[in-house]
């Protein structure tokens, strides 16, 4: 497979190994969200200094208002979480 293509694969892989934990494999609750981000984006949680940054995340992803999050909401905030860390290595390339 290509890098793009494992990527792929992977960012699905991580969305089913924490959303299957309550059973539903279709979306995420808050907590298996918690679980993921502290898993999988340990410097994402650590940079936030907001005591209710899990709570303010989740509100935004959940588009849709029905307090999970599909996998659909899931890569926007991926897609986004990755512009963002391109933007900011570009800014730094350029100094």
């Amino acid at each position: 497979m290509s890098q793009l293509e494992t990527a792929m694969g992977m960012t699905i892989a991580v969305f089913d190994k924490y959303a299957k934990a309550d059973g539903n494999r279709q979306t995420l609750t808050k907590a298996e969200l918690k679980m993921l981000l502290e898993k999988e984006l340990p410097n994402f949680l650590s940079s936030a200094k907001d005591k209710d940054a899990i709570d303010k995340v989740f509100k935004n992803l959940d588009e849709n208002g029905d307090s999970q999050i599909d996998f659909k909401e899931f890569v926007i905030f991926v897609a986004t979480l990755t512009c963002c860390c391109h933007k900011y290595f570009e800014q730094k390339a350029a100094k």
